[in-house]
């Protein structure tokens, strides 16, 4: 079916301001920020109202065999929304209603296109609080978040978004309408479909709706800084937080690069302090949990440790950890990694991205969710250098293999998309695949959810 015909097929379906075919506009819809993940030129994007437009939009497709790729923000990276050539990209950047907040229950329901800090500011009116938070939360939207099951800083204690969504309404590949999950405390009937598609990256179905857990505001938080003269250093300083047996509200890190980067941009001044900055909070009232901290910090080789008595400043070290990656991209491309290994093997870890850096003459900066052993190197390259873009990539692969050599996975928290691929193969067995595969065609059996994302 030729673009033209897809777009008035549409346009006699849904209103027709809820359908964009010009080129220039489709253009900023065709990619998210995976670097040199490929796409291709999509015959429309679509931007429904409500769930029976995106159900009419997913059963034309199906009808007429033209894939389908849901997309939120647009602020994933790993290539998980890119556009394939002639699809539909279905955006759902204007169903962004925050539908329900539910006191008793400590529950909301939301639209896929709530913006995740949108959420928690309306959580937080009623003292209510949804924890996933990751670092890209003032953009990223809820949906995008279920989608590849999105972690972030404080999710080494209060887990990640599959831990907090409750039910979805979703639209099969078949499109028909269908409702999983619960909004109960308990329920066993069935299988879990609803964490099935937690992290299935808009394979599996097209999410229209979010049920999601809430917690009580929690206790204010006290912050522990630590410098440290190497990256290897502030890894035995996680390794001795985690078996010290507290458990962390946060626990991040950020190298010089970084911090380079951000006062570049923002002129911040922390870049003049430390070569590696250990960030942890810890929202447990009283003063050991603290105290721990501290004193494993010191214990393994810190340079400068302490607990802020300046919220203010200790905001400030955490909206550092936040703009790190954007700051690094005003310097060139950047590839970026996501694996997650046990924490023991978080020093090791380092280490290796540290050789594997000098092996491919490629700057890596390094954030980290440390807490949970989650690493972000980013591989940083000039711009428009082939030679310094195939070592990346060739770094990026050895950092892969690595992880799964440690015992970790290629992806934390951004989804296998299109750059992990590979990676996936690597970790799992082929019967594992068969499985995935099987789930696949069972709940998308025309094949036009998101195809060629996830497997190859």
């Amino acid at each position: 079916m030729d673009s033209a015909s897809v777009v008035a097929g549409l346009r006699a379906l849904v209103p027709a301001n809820r359908v964009l075919d010009d080129p220039d506009v489709v253009e900023r819809y065709l990619q998210d920020h995976a670097e040199w993940a490929e796409y291709a030129q999509a015959a429309a994007v679509v931007r429904p109202r409500g769930t029976e437009e995106a159900r009419a939009v997913v059963a034309f497709a199906a009808e007429h065999r033209v894939p389908v790729v849901p997309r939120g923000a647009g602020t994933g990276l790993s290539g998980g929304a890119n556009a394939t050539e002639g699809c539909i990209v279905l955006s759902f950047e204007a169903m962004n209603s925050v539908l329900e907040i539910n006191e008793v229950e400590r529950l909301a329901v939301v639209q896929p296109g709530v913006v995740n800090n949108d959420l928690r500011a309306a959580c937080a009116a009623h003292g209510l609080w949804y924890p996933p938070d990751p670092a890209s939360a003032p953009w990223s939207t809820i949906g995008g978040n279920v989608a590849t099951n999105a972690g972030g800083l404080c999710c080494v204690k209060y887990g990640v978004t599959r831990d907090y969504v409750l039910a979805l309404e979703v639209v099969t590949g078949r499109g028909d309408v269908v409702r999983v999950g619960r909004r109960t405390a308990k329920g066993v009937a069935g299988y879990d479909l609803c964490g099935l598609l937690v992290g299935s990256e808009g394979t599996l179905g097209v999410i229209t709706e979010i049920t999601v857990r809430l917690r009580p505001q929690r206790a204010p938080e006290r912050t522990i800084a630590g410098y440290f003269d190497s990256i290897v250093a502030a890894g035995e300083a996680v390794r001795a937080v985690s078996v010290s047996g507290v458990v962390p509200s946060a626990l991040e890190l950020v190298d010089r690069h970084c911090l380079e980067a951000v006062d570049a941009w923002k002129n911040m001044g922390l870049s003049t302090e430390a070569d590696v900055v250990l960030l942890a909070r810890t929202d447990t009232p009283g003063d050991e949990e603290a105290d721990t901290i501290l004193r494993c910090f010191e214990q393994a080789g810190a340079s400068w440790a302490a607990v802020s008595s300046d919220e203010q400043e200790a905001e400030a070290l955490f909206e550092a950890r936040r703009l790190a990656y954007p700051a690094l991209e005003r310097l060139g491309p950047v590839l970026t990694e996501d694996v997650c290994v046990p924490k023991e093997q978080v020093p090791e870890m380092l280490a290796r991205i540290e050789k594997t850096a000098t092996r491919h003459d490629t700057v890596i900066a390094n954030i980290a969710h440390a807490g949970d052993g989650n690493l972000h190197p980013l591989l940083i390259t000039p711009i428009a250098d082939d030679d310094a873009r195939r070592r990346a990539q060739a770094a990026f692969e050895d950092i892969i293999s690595d992880a799964i050599e440690l015992g970790g996975t290629v992806t934390g928290e951004h989804g296998v998309g299109l750059l992990k691929r590979g990676g996936l193969r690597r970790e799992v067995s082929p019967g594992v695949l068969d499985l995935h595969r099987a789930i696949k065609t069972a709940l998308d059996p025309l094949g036009i959810l998101n195809p060629g994302k996830v497997f190859t």
